[in-house]
């Protein structure tokens, strides 16, 4: 009788092969990838433990355990990571607010954690994982630039409605929104976060959420409600495309609900196409 492998924590020594299994998929291994280049592979250091099933040169999965759960295996491979990456978070208890990654390898692990994790607060099974490289196929807006950080107070009435609207809860519910705004106010000093503004109004807005050296991942985009259908969208796509293009990744990224036919239409006009698939279970 086989058994299934078993998830343990990796460390320092494991980041070469880390590194070499997350280069299978750049796009799809964005978040962790980012990570990882900055901090390593060291739980002390990555600030959440990444657990691992395979050994020496080569590993079959990896999962970021920490504020969102992240799950990233080989083709193949995702029924038995999730197997073993189930057993682990069983025995710790639920700590994490989102599990997110590739649909694949979320989709068994969410099976397995559902009896006594769920119910989710909601379960977005399909996400289209979108991305371009190269120039984007419409103009971009030139008022879109990077937020200054005197701009914040600006700029956090539209990222709290973006998340709420998104999400389904406000992000201030939590500490009195303190955490979110200090993640505001890092992707600002890191030039993450693009907006157009105008009368002390936001317009247009959007982050550069993850970023590794091979691919970045555009989150939070936001148009303001009484400007949407006017083509806000695109153009201001097109300018965080060519910005993120030139400044920070070589291919630009995104997932989207597959029920949001009006935002994959935008992302289409601007260059996007499609080259895998998300999913997301929140809690």
């Amino acid at each position: 009788m086989l058994r299934s492998p078993t998830a343990r924590v990796l460390d320092e020594t494991d980041e070469p092969a880390v590194r070499r299994l997350l280069a299978l998929d750049p796009v799809g291994a964005c978040v962790i990838a980012g990570r990882v280049e900055v901090a390593g592979t060291a739980p002390a250091a990555l600030g959440a433990p990444l657990w691992g099933i395979g050994g020496g040169r080569s590993l079959d999965a990896v999962c970021l355990a920490g504020a969102n759960l992240i799950p990233f295996a080989v083709p193949g491979a995702e029924r038995a990571a999730a197997a073993a990456f189930a057993e682990r978070a069983r025995r710790g208890g639920r700590r994490c607010s989102t599990i997110v990654g590739p649909a694949a390898a979320v989709e068994p692990l969410w099976e397995l954690l559902e009896p006594s994790w769920g119910p989710a607060r909601d379960h977005r099974p399909r996400q289209p994982l979108m991305a371009v490289e190269g120039p984007p196929a419409v103009a971009p807006e030139p008022r879109v630039r990077p937020v200054r950080p005197a701009e914040v107070d600006v700029l956090l009435p539209a990222a709290v409605a973006m998340f709420t609207e998104e999400v389904g809860v406000s992000p201030l519910r939590i500490d009195g929104g303190a955490g979110y705004r200090a993640r505001v106010e890092d992707l600002v000093r890191a030039g993450q976060s693009l907006a157009w503004i105008e009368d002390g109004q936001v317009l247009f807005k959007a982050e550069i959420g993850a970023v590794s050296r091979a691919a970045c991942q555009v989150q939070g985009v936001w148009v303001a409600p009484a400007l949407r259908g006017r083509g806000l969208g695109a153009a201001g796509m097109a300018a965080v495309v060519e910005y993120a293009r030139t400044a920070i990744a070589p291919v630009v990224s995104l997932y989207v609900n597959d029920y949001n036919a009006p935002a994959r239409a935008v992302y289409r006009r601007v260059g996007f196409t499609e080259v895998g698939c998300y999913a997301s279970v929140l809690f």
